[in-house]
């Protein structure tokens, strides 16, 4: 045991901790008896923020108080979460206290009322979020506040600035080193491997680092990490792109944006995605990896998370605005955002799709080829790696040639092995009710039929397509298949199709 490790036994704050092993994903939280003399002593409640100090190391915890004989008298337990973080050992002894509270919180509950943030404001923020100072709840008010009063440019220029300040920041030594990304909102919009592919066999530098699924049934880094290990860390990673020229890591492993991986699990829980808090999550990530051109893809549909022409002007203005004040060159691309890109929805059918056009399959999905081409041939040009009007040509014969592909085995090869995706166990098909021709569809509620289904978690689960707006059906005609890992996820997503609008418009033209 380290010296200085342990607090003395007699101390009247002091716990002695035992492992419970409870996932609480990133979130810190510590279990006391109800009945614990700590609780008494220092007034603490359910749900009270707490400070756990070992030795030198302290964190700040959620408490919940328990009952029964789960933990003995005189023992604590903690997360899983805030045993890696606390570096903690069974049987430690740990002091509990109150913590200070963040003064940052006075800024939050100000821009809960209409004021707006100063520059040094949303760095004490973003210093006390990833400090661990801030309950889920309070970065939930953080996440709101911004979202419904919204974030001027000058307030979206320094939270890029501030959450990349609060992480590690790579330099590569070199120019340029490239990346894309696509704001989201677009189900199987999987472009990411194949652009990385295609990019890295051109001799381009593109050290690309994705997020798992936000809203949506599966992230790239989800999608992913049923072809090829994610979780690198920054040597690992560095590692694969000096022998490769290419990667696809998971941001939240290498840990270049520690602030923007608990904002995002948060909006995922409360399903917001501000269009401020977009462009400083987007942007910041890209800062940090080291990047110096960026292609940025904005689905526009009804449906899609950018719903009007409108919407995607004030995002593509805000987007490189500050991209260009923060250094970074880059281009945006308006692309078609009325129906899904591929074949499948969720991680292990989207992997499909992309394996299917790195091959060349001939039944490969044409759209996401398309997208993944000029996407490409986008960054090729932004880049200077070839002439204006050139990116396209390149970029389809490196995918042609087989080139792409060959690379793409040789970057999953360097970042672990390359793996199988899972397949499901429990099928069901949805077919059409009427004929006609199908005239367009719910992205949103397929979408969710997808993560009801069990993805992005449940690697294999999702949503096959059978059918595309324009189509022809009869009543019987498959439209798509459901597919999950558990009989009671299947009867789920059953049951929300059932019980929603169809998801599929199917009449007459006009």
């Amino acid at each position: 045991m380290e010296v200085g490790r342990r607090v003395k036994d007699t101390a009247t704050n002091s716990l002695r901790l035992k492992r419970l092993g409870i996932d609480t994903q990133q979130e810190a939280v510590i279990y006391m008896r109800s009945d614990c003399h700590v609780c008494r002593a220092e007034g603490f409640a359910a749900m009270a923020r707490v400070r756990v100090t070992a030795g030198d190391r302290s964190i700040i915890a959620t408490l919940n108080r328990v009952k029964g004989d789960l933990l003995a008298e005189g023992e604590a337990g903690l997360s899983e979460a805030a045993w890696g973080r606390l570096d903690a050992q069974e049987g430690d002894m740990v002091a509990i206290g109150h913590p200070r509270p963040p003064d940052s919180l006075s800024l939050v509950r100000a821009k809960v009322y209409g004021s707006e943030f100063s520059d040094t404001g949303l760095e004490e923020v973003m210093q006390d979020i990833v400090a661990g100072r801030y309950s889920d709840v309070q970065v939930s008010a953080f996440v709101t506040a911004c979202s419904s009063h919204g974030l001027k440019r000058r307030e979206i220029v320094a939270l890029t600035r501030a959450m990349v300040s609060v992480g590690d920041t790579l330099d590569w030594g070199t120019s340029p080193i490239v990346d894309k990304h696509c704001v989201g909102g677009l189900p199987g919009n999987r472009t990411t491997p194949i652009v990385v592919a295609i990019i890295a066999a051109c001799g381009l530098t593109m050290p690309k680092t994705s997020s798992r699924a936000i809203t949506s049934p599966a992230g790239t880094a989800d999608t992913m990490e049923t072809l090829a290990p994610v979780d690198l860390n920054i040597d690992a990673m560095r590692r694969v792109v000096e022998r490769e020229g290419g990667c696809i890591v998971w941001g939240g492993a290498v840990s270049l944006s520690p602030a923007d991986d608990i904002l995002i699990r948060v909006e995922r829980a409360l399903d917001i995605d501000g269009e401020g808090q977009l462009v400083a999550s987007v942007l910041s990530k890209k800062l940090s990896a080291g990047s110096t051109h960026l292609v940025l893809d904005i689905p526009v549909g009804p449906t899609a998370k950018v719903r009007s022409e409108k919407d995607a002007q004030s995002l593509s203005a805000n987007l490189t605005a500050v991209a260009s004040e923060i250094g970074l060159k880059s281009t945006v691309l308006q692309t078609d955002g009325r129906q899904p890109v591929g074949n499948g929805v969720g991680p292990a059918l989207e992997a499909l799709d992309v394996l299917s056009v790195l091959k060349g399959k001939p039944d490969a999905p044409q759209d996401l080829r398309a997208r993944s081409v000029a996407l490409a041939a986008a960054l090729l040009e932004l880049s200077g790696a070839v002439g204006s009007g050139m990116g396209f040509q390149r970029a389809e014969e490196t995918l042609d040639s087989g080139v792409a592909w060959a690379k793409f085995q040789a970057i999953c090869e360097a970042q672990g092995g390359m793996r199988t995706p899972p397949v499901s166990s429990q099928r069901r098909v949805i077919d059409a009710d009427v004929s006609g021709e199908i005239l367009g569809l719910d992205n949103r509620r397929l979408a969710m039929a997808a993560k009801l289904a069990g993805a992005p978690d449940a690697k294999a689960a999702g949503v096959q397509l059978h059918t595309r707006p324009g189509d022809q059906v009869e009543k019987g005609t498959p439209l798509f298949t459901l597919h999950a890992e558990t009989p009671g996820e299947l009867a789920y997503a059953l049951d929300y199709i059932e019980h929603h609008p169809p998801i599929f418009d199917i009449g007459v033209p006009g």
